[in-house]
Parts: C-alpha cells; structure tokens; sequence
C-alpha cells in the first residue's frame, strides 16, 4: 500500500512539474525596425560611443530569473540563480517545476565547463564551445556574448569608423557596422541611451543571432547610476533558416546585485558523482 502511494505521489509531484513547465511560457518579441536613412552627426556618434562602452564600472552579477528555452523541439521554463563576474567565471544554479527542485549547478570558465546533474548525480565536465553551451542551454551563442547577455550589458567593440550607415524611425536609431564576418545592427535608444537590440548577420545579409533588451530598471553601484534591462530576449537561427528553424532564450530578472567589484565563484565538485566527457554527450536531462 505503502509503495502505491509513493508512485501516486511521484507521478503528482511530476505532473505539477510539467503543469509549471508549460504555464505562463514566454517567447522573443521583435521590435520596429528604424528605416529612415539619417547622417551620422556628432551628436550621433558620440550617442553611439557611450552606449558601446555598455558601463564599463560594472564587474559582477548575483542574481534571480525566470528562463525560458524554446527549441525546434521542445519548450523548457526554469529558475536559475546567475553569478557572473564581468568577462570571466559565471555559475548558473537551475530549478525546475512547481516546487522549484535544483537540477544542475553550473559552472563556466573561459575555457571549461562544469555541470552537476543533481537529479542523477552524474558531473559533465567539457571545453568551453558553443555546442556545449547549446547542449547545457539551448543556444550556441559562445560564452563572451552568453555571458554579456545575461548581465544585460553588451560591449560593441568596434570604433566609430566601422559605422556603414544610421537609420531612424519609431523613437530609435540604427547603426550599422561592418565586421569580418558581415555586420552588426545596433538599436540604440536615445531617450535614455540604452541598447536596445542587436542584430548579427553573416556576409550574404542573413540574420544570425538577434539580442532584445526591454524592461529597463534604474539601478546604483557604488554611487552611479546605470539603467540595466530587467528582461533579456535572445534568438538564434540555425542554418541561416528564419522560417521556424530557431533557438529563443528568454530571462527575466525577478532581483539582482550589482557591483564594481569581482565576488567570489566557486564549484563544489559533487562526491561519488559519475563523470561523463560534456564533448561526447548528446543531450542534457533538462533540455
């Protein structure tokens, strides 16, 4: 009797999970493109020099948000707790269903990957590489723009004169900027001269990775105050197909911690855990 009703209360427990899996889920929203050719005046070139910088003062990140993953094959909503410091170490704590379990802890490095699959105590440990990343998150991204990402802050490394063009339109201004794989379309909003999106394409004009950042929050470190995107929207195309064959991710900060400062990052390497090679593995439990 005892044994039925732990498998009656396993399989409520997991129902509920797929119930808060599938409730509320969000996706990408796109913004208006600007289309009105405009000239690059000094004005708006020293608009765009600023927000490049992406508020350099800001080293580290100590927060809580909602995830939501869409892929061709299936859609995931998650609770993750980031640490980031600025241009180095991250660690992700993910929980998911109803009861918010913790299911992975894990740990990224310039060059390495840690991953605790909590439910089956098994560590996957791999190279820092975009298909690693896709099998730990659903995105291929690489880690610099994944990590910017998830702070909210962006750096544009080119200089002014790789600007191609600036289009206006719908309150925003578009700069367009030449790279060695093709460009990048920076939105700027300069209103309160924050990023508002960016779009990469390769050299044949296609899109490739889109980033949209929306919710802006007014916060202080140390003294200065930065605006910072509440929620994060990412989109990935596969095989340069924009007819459906994309990867979205999704993150909404519930609170976060800001600081100049580096905090402290650290993986505990889980006792008794399987390890299994991260590059060989197809897939993860959770996507």
């Amino acid at each position: 009797m005892r044994k039925k009703r732990g498998i009656l209360f396993s399989a409520a427990l997991l129902l509920l999970s797929l119930l808060a899996g599938c409730g509320n889920f969000q996706t990408v929203s796109k913004e208006e493109i600007p289309v009105e050719h405009a000239v690059l005046s000094p004005e708006y070139a020293a608009l765009y020099r600023e927000v490049a910088k992406a508020s350099p003062f800001i080293g580290s990140l100590d927060g809580y948000a909602d995830v939501w993953i869409k892929t061709p094959k299936r859609k995931d909503r998650l609770f993750c707790n980031i640490q980031l410091n600025r241009g180095k170490d991250a660690r992700m704590i993910v929980s998911s269903g109803l009861l918010n379990w913790p299911v992975a802890d894990m740990f990224f490095r310039k060059d390495s990957l840690f991953v605790h699959d909590m439910l089956n105590n098994r560590l996957f440990l791999g190279s820092n590489s975009d298909r690693n990343i896709e099998k730990m998150l659903g995105v291929n991204s690489g880690y610099r723009l994944l990590s910017e990402t998830l702070l909210g802050l962006v750096r544009i490394t080119e200089p002014e004169s790789a600007i191609k063009s600036v289009r206006k339109g719908s309150g925003k201004l578009l700069f367009t900027i030449g790279t060695p794989s093709g460009t990048k379309e920076v939105i700027i909003d300069p209103s309160n001269k924050t990023l508002s999106a960016l779009i990469l394409r390769n050299s044949s004009g296609s899109a490739k990775t889109e980033l949209h950042f929306r919710d802006f929050e007014m916060c202080r470190v140390e003294g200065r105050s930065v605006l910072v995107p509440k929620k994060i929207e990412m989109i990935l195309y596969r095989d340069s197909d924009q007819g459906g064959n994309e990867n979205q991710l999704v993150i909404a900060y519930d609170e976060r911690v800001l600081k100049s400062v580096s905090i402290p990052l650290k993986f505990s390497m889980p006792k008794k855990a399987r390890v299994i090679s991260l590059d060989d593995a197809r897939v993860l439990p959770w996507m």
